[in-house]
């Protein structure tokens, strides 16, 4: 079969690989189509230790059932898939936070991703998708989750309601663009979206109808959002969430960017700042994104754009040097 490698920093390969093996309770998925994410770029740029060169990155997909040796599945189902590989029996997968558990692994980072024509997953990863749902739409389940798990979380600690709040969301890439979309659909009417690439700021204006602007042209307002989530997590727009929140406010941080940075503990701490990290999603969450993805809450999704996976390499370089605006690129194999 094909497959998109990473094969060193800055490098893609398409290759041939063998087929998957078929393990007891997995499954095999023709893969119809796979997002590029932003821990796929970080791994490109060889800034990811655990992603390896030689490995099919690549984690959002959806696809057919192509061969099952689980009960659950069959043959010609159509599916999306959690890429979170859980254990099912430690504390947290217990208590329904199994996006913690103590023993999980990943496709495309301890095991080949979703870079290929086919690909090797548990059955108990995979969600049906709803009969008439675009498998490209249904390959943004992932990012879409990670949006959902990150306002849900917020949510419980806000003193006010969405549709009473001013937002800020820093970062249009898909899960800063998908998070202004969900909160647009639960009501938050007043939504500020910072990034420095117009297209995206375009994007951002067009289908979430958010007020942008660029950071690096216009300061960000001091002490003037109820909810700042930073889907960048640089040591700047960490320091920017800190400098918009309001008093008593939510910073829900998800990008992961840099991996350290000091920030201003005075004001988190006298303005009783509420400063949150999220880590990708639930499975429930996964099912729950699924049905909003195809119930219109993250609307049209037309800013979403595809290509060959045999142009893999060319997306990831175009990506790498901002030559295309879409904040999703999604490789769609041809097998």
């Amino acid at each position: 079969m094909k497959a998109l490698v990473y094969t060193n920093p800055l490098e893609m390969a398409l290759q041939e690989r063998p087929y998957p093996k078929l393990e007891s309770n997995e499954v095999i998925v023709q893969v119809a189509a796979a997002g590029i994410c932003g821990s796929d770029m970080h791994a490109f740029h060889g800034h990811d230790p655990r992603r390896k060169p030689g490995l099919v990155l690549g984690h959002e997909l959806a696809g057919t059932v192509f061969e099952s040796a689980s009960p659950g599945f069959e043959a010609g189902q159509l599916v999306t898939a959690n890429p979170l590989i859980t254990c099912g029996h430690c504390a947290y997968c217990r208590e329904g936070r199994d996006n913690l558990c103590a023993n999980r692994t990943m496709i495309g980072m301890t095991r080949p991703g979703a870079f290929a024509e086919f690909l090797a997953i548990p059955a108990a990863s995979l969600i049906p998708i709803p009969t008439g749902m675009s498998l490209i739409h249904a390959a943004v389940t992932e990012p879409a989750a990670t949006a959902l798990h990150a306002i849900n979380l917020s949510m419980r600690s806000l003193a006010r309601p969405l549709p009473e709040i001013r937002s800020l969301i820093i970062g249009g890439g898909a899960i800063g663009l998908l998070t202004a979309l969900l909160l647009r659909s639960y009501g938050c009417r007043r939504i500020r979206l910072a990034e420095v690439h117009p297209g995206r700021r375009q994007s951002a204006e067009i289908y979430a109808g958010c007020s942008t602007y660029s950071p690096l042209e216009q300061n960000t307002e001091e002490s003037a959002f109820d909810l700042v989530i930073d889907a960048v997590g640089a040591v700047v727009t960490r320091n920017s969430a800190l400098t918009a929140v309001k008093p008593g406010g939510v910073i829900m941080h998800i990008g992961l960017q840099d991996w350290a940075s000091e920030i201003d503990m005075r004001k988190l701490t006298l303005a009783e700042v509420t400063l949150l990290g999220t880590y990708t999603y639930t499975m429930a969450d996964m099912y729950a994104a699924v049905h909003a993805l195809h119930e219109g809450a993250f609307g049209t999704l037309d800013w979403v754009e595809t290509r060959p996976l045999d142009k893999g390499a060319q997306a990831f370089a175009d990506l790498n040097e901002q030559r295309t605006a879409s904040s999703k690129l999604v490789l769609v194999p041809t097998v």
